[in-house]
C-alpha cells in the first residue's frame, strides 16, 4: 500500500484529499502547514508527497526546496491557485514531479497520483540494474543514490527518471517530446524549456566541461543523446 503525505493548510481541502485517496486504498498522513510537512517528509519514508505552494510558516517551493537539499528524492505534486508559467516552471525545476492549479477535479489528481506511483515503481522494477556509470558520475537506478569522485551527490526523483530514460537509450537520439511524455507522462506537460533545464543541470552533475558536453549531446532540432563512453 503507497504511502503519501498530504501538505495542506486549508481543513476542507486537506480533509478531502484524504477521503478520496484512502477510498483508493493509499495510507494517508497529514500535514497543516509547511514547517510540519517538511518535518514529516523528513523524518518518515513516504510513496508521494502532495504539497500545496502557499502556506503558513514556509510555502511548498520551500519545503520542496528544502527536501531536496536534504537529499529527499520523494515524488512532489503541487497544488496551487498560481496558473502562470512562470510559478510551474519554477516548481518543477525544483525538483517537483507534478502540478496541479487549484480548482482541480479529484478525478485527475487521482490519475496522476497512479501514474507517479505506477512509474516510480516500474522504475524500481524494471530497466537498468546495480551501478552505471556516466561520465564522472555513478548512479545506482535502485537505490536512488549517485556518486562522483568527490562524493555523494543529492539528486531530484525527476533528474533520476529522465537519466534512467536517457541511459536506456544510450546511443540513441531521444526527443525532448519523448522525455516530456514518458517522464512527465500527461497530456497537460511542462515545457521543452524545462527539459532543457534538466538536461543542463545533469551535465553539470555528469560532464567535466558542461560547455562542452561529451556524455550528453545536443541533437540540435531533435532532443539529446546520451553516450556513456
Amino acid at each position: 500500500m503507497a504511502k503519501i503525505l498530504i501538505v495542506e493548510d486549508e481543513p476542507s481541502m486537506r480533509l478531502g484529499l484524504k477521503d478520496n485517496l484512502e477510498f483508493e486504498s493509499y495510507q494517508v498522513e497529514l500535514a497543516i502547514d509547511g514547517a510540519e510537512g517538511l518535518k514529516k517528509a523528513t523524518a518518515s519514508t513516504f510513496d508521494l508527497i502532495i504539497l500545496d505552494v502557499m502556506m503558513p510558516k514556509m510555502s511548498g517551493f520551500d519545503v520542496c526546496k528544502a527536501m531536496r537539499k536534504a537529499g529527499i528524492t520523494t515524488p512532489i505534486i503541487f497544488l496551487t491557485a498560481k496558473s502562470e508559467e512562470i510559478d510551474k516552471v519554477l516548481g518543477l525545476e525544483l525538483g517537483a514531479d507534478d502540478y496541479l492549479t487549484k480548482p482541480f477535479s479529484l478525478r485527475e489528481l487521482i490519475a496522476r497520483v497512479k501514474a507517479i506511483l505506477r512509474r516510480t515503481q516500474t522504475d524500481a522494477d524494471t530497466g537498468l540494474k546495480g551501478e552505471v556509470t556516466i561520465g564522472g558520475l555513478t548512479v545506482d537506478f535502485s537505490q536512488f543514490t549517485a556518486r562522483t569522485a568527490e562524493g555523494e551527490v543529492r539528486m531530484s526523483h525527476k533528474e533520476y527518471e529522465i537519466l534512467h530514460y536517457l541511459a536506456e537509450h544510450t546511443n540513441e537520439v531521444v526527443s525532448r517530446y519523448d522525455l516530456l511524455n514518458k517522464v512527465w507522462g500527461y497530456e497537460s506537460q511542462p515545457t521543452t524549456r524545462t527539459v532543457d533545464n534538466f538536461i543542463l543541470r545533469l551535465r553539470q552533475r555528469i560532464e567535466e566541461n558542461p560547455n562542452e558536453p561529451r556524455h550528453i549531446l545536443t541533437v540540435h532540432g531533435v532532443g539529446y543523446k546520451l553516450l556513456k563512453a
